[in-house]
């Protein structure tokens, strides 16, 4: 009978608990349109595709970046505190899943009692003292409610979808920790040339500062040459003084990110070294592809989570039925413990029914449903946000093409028209004011190039996040085992 203990208390739980008060869950329909914007900021999208499955090695091509971004993997502290989450999260969902079983609890008890004598003998003399003992040995089920309503069962996928949300969250912090490690790399060439045009410009403003005092001391050159090409040697030098600052505030925030010190041979060179370094990623895309984005499935599972919690709010109007049952043997002796006559058991039932709470129960379905509408409210608004981010994000890139090559083209003009203007000034022909504009124009040219370079790159990163189309994390960076 003990062995049919066991399957008897199991049996009761699966078939008892089949009833569920939770609203049918449907998925809202996506609050965005159906494709992307179009006009003069937007490329003409082909036909529309999924996006397909990448790494973000397909995107970041660059080694050295790829190294990068495998340490901020491996080491990054906010990573590991996701992880961490996600870890608490999928326990908890397993304390709660162990409340639609019977908690099967198996005890044994010895006790031994002397009772001494109370006088009561014939001839005045205290009786004999007694000893008495009980052996015992049982296995008991207590207080397991039989989920008749399905309380317990919304709790459950409430738990679940709640373990599901967070592990969401953990593969939304991969995906961001992997581009912000790109674009803090990206950031840091991008500064290292501006750097290096500064001291460029810094190092040509001091042969102009001392070919314009030795025409002042020749006789053939003025004082306001002289001033005029101090303030451009006095600019440079204010600038490589900040972008020297800027280039080690760059490395802090990349190691920040990585969690370790980067080497030195894992850095970029220059912004014009990355070229290439980044791969497109596919244009004609329909919007549904923001439903892969791992924000907007946790907001669907904490949307779920919160539909399942008004199930549990439903089921508490009505009874609750728990069980307490044991089974096992007594004996006075230990040696008769397991004999024929000692086996007992015991089985007890309890129901209770609400009658007055003073509203209680009505005021938790009422903050069940506020929450079930809060979720609601919130996953579309998460929908709304991804399609904007991805919208900017294709309007930059159709754009910063076009931008790009007038930059250059610009460039090249100011290179050519300071190479003039200096030759005509050196030779007589010309007053330095005109050399200093075109050395001006030169500088803001050079610069100008530079963080179109930077725009370009940083774009493929942005649309690597929004699309959030990484493989990995669609595996699950922390994986759904143990579920």
């Amino acid at each position: 009978m003990m062995r049919a203990f066991i399957p008897f208390a199991l049996l009761m739980a699966t078939a008892l608990g089949a009833c569920s008060l939770q609203p049918k869950y449907v998925r809202p329909a996506a609050p965005v349109p159906p494709s992307w914007p179009k006009g003069a900021a937007y490329v003409e999208p082909g036909d529309a595709a999924a996006l397909p499955s990448v790494d973000y090695r397909d995107i970041f091509r660059d080694p050295k970046l790829q190294a990068v971004i495998g340490q901020a993997l491996a080491n990054n502290r906010d990573l590991r505190i996701a992880a961490a989450n996600v870890a608490a999260a999928r326990g908890q969902y397993r304390v709660q899943r162990a409340e639609r079983l019977p908690r099967i609890v198996a005890g044994a008890d010895a006790s031994v009692a002397r009772t001494s004598g109370n006088g009561g003998g014939a001839n005045g003399t205290s009786g004999a003292a007694r000893t008495s003992d009980r052996y015992s040995v049982d296995l008991g089920m207590a207080a397991f409610e039989i989920d008749l309503f399905g309380r317990v069962r919304s709790l459950t996928d409430a738990a679940l979808n709640d373990y599901f949300a967070t592990e969401a969250v953990a593969r939304t912090a991969r995906l961001a920790l992997v581009a912000e490690t790109a674009s803090a790399w990206l950031t840091l060439a991008a500064d290292r040339s501006l750097l290096a045009i500064a001291e460029a410009t810094e190092a040509n403003a001091v042969r102009s500062v001392r070919l314009t005092r030795a025409r002042l001391t020749g006789g053939i050159g003025t004082r306001i040459d002289l001033r005029q090409a101090e303030t451009i040697l006095a600019t440079a030098r204010a600038d490589v003084a900040s972008f020297t600052t800027q280039v080690a505030q760059d490395r802090n925030a990349l190691e920040l990110l990585v969690g370790a010190p980067v080497a030195e041979e894992l850095l970029p060179l220059s912004i014009e070294a990355v070229d290439g370094g980044l791969a497109e990623l596919p244009v004609g895309l329909d919007s549904r592809i923001l439903l892969r984005r791992p924000d907007v499935a946790e907001a669907e599972f904490t949307l779920k989570a919160a539909n399942a919690r008004i199930g549990a709010a439903r089921a508490a109007f009505f009874p609750s039925i728990s069980l307490t049952a044991v089974a096992g043997f007594a004996s006075g002796a230990l040696d008769a413990l397991f004999k024929e006559g000692a086996f007992n058991w015991s089985v007890a039932p309890s129901a209770t029914l609400p009658i007055f709470d003073g509203g209680a129960n009505r005021g938790n379905l009422a903050t069940a449903r506020a929450g079930r509408d809060r979720a609601l409210a919130a996953y579309e608004l998460t929908i709304q946000t991804a399609f904007r981010e991805v919208a900017d994000a294709l309007a930059r890139r159709s754009t910063i093409g076009r931008e790009f090559a007038a930059r250059s083209d610009l460039l090249a003009a100011a290179s050519d028209n300071y190479r003039l203007s200096d030759a005509r000034y050196r030779s007589g022909l010309d007053s330095f004011l005109a050399s200093l504009d075109a050395q001006r124009t030169l500088y803001g040219a050079q610069q100008s190039v530079v963080a179109a370079r930077l725009i370009r790159a940083d774009n493929l990163v942005t649309l690597y996040r929004v699309l959030g189309g990484d493989a990995r994390v669609e595996e699950g960076a922390f994986g759904p085992a143990g579920r």
